[in-house]
């Protein structure tokens, strides 16, 4: 492909990337709002499902967020009663974070979430677990790139 055709929208990978995370995350919109969650809300809370309890910098790595953006959000959610912050006995700094019984009870609910929406990625499972392969390579990929500059 050359530089102007590679310019043109249609042949973007950033743009086909974010235009279907808009469209996926406009899918799960109507269960989020059953579940009074935003995206980001939802994913925090997808992370504690699997871990129960980490610290701040933790969530931070996984969802690859900065405290900055992190820190309002899981006031928010401590706000809603889904999870606990806790700070650390043998460091204040550390604070922890662990889910509520209102906020593991949410998981019962979240499960809805690929029942309903994964079929509408037209798919098959191979299909589905290839593309999450790929987008888990580039993603570190990028990152390799991103943590030189």
């Amino acid at each position: 492909m050359n530089a102007e055709e590679f310019l043109k929208l249609e042949n973007q990978l950033c743009f086909a990337i974010y235009a279907c995370s808009r469209e996926i995350t406009r899918l799960y919109r109507p269960i989020l709002d059953d579940l009074e969650l935003t995206y980001p809300q939802f994913l925090t809370l997808a992370v504690l499902w699997e871990h129960q309890r980490l610290t701040v910098k933790e969530i931070s790595q996984h969802l690859q967020l900065d405290s900055g953006t992190l820190t309002p959000m899981l006031k928010r959610m401590e706000a809603m009663g889904v999870l606990e912050r806790k700070r650390a006995s043998e460091d204040e700094r550390k604070v922890y974070i662990e889910l509520t019984n209102k906020g593991i009870h949410l998981k019962k609910k979240a499960i809805q979430l690929p029942e309903k929406c994964i079929p509408h990625f037209g798919l098959s499972e191979h299909q589905y677990k290839e593309l999450l392969a790929s987008m888990q390579q580039l993603i570190e990929n990028l990152q390799q790139v991103t943590r030189l500059t």
